[in-house]
């Protein structure tokens, strides 16, 4: 199991920061304190996801990579069904 620390700026829609652990300690004490660095600033999303790797979690949390939607990739192929390859 991998961590992963992500820091995303709301206004902006940009992921400001990924940051990846092996020790789930270690990736608790770095969310607390960018939890503690961002108080009082609304425009920061700080989420601390635990996962096999940094493609499922693009896969699953798509919302923070996906700037232009803002919606991941996989939703929409959920909703809408799987992108057609191009005609040769």
């Amino acid at each position: 199991m991998h961590y992963f620390l992500l820091i995303y700026n709301r206004a902006h829609r940009h992921l400001q920061t990924v940051q990846e652990f092996a020790d789930r300690n270690e990736a608790g004490r770095a969310y607390v304190a960018s939890e503690r660095a961002a108080q009082g600033d609304p425009g920061l999303e700080i989420v601390l996801i635990g996962a096999d790797s940094l493609e499922t979690i693009k896969r699953t949390h798509g919302q923070y990579f996906d700037a232009p939607g803002g919606r991941s990739s996989y939703l929409d192929a959920a909703i809408i069904g799987p992108k057609s390859p191009a005609p040769c």
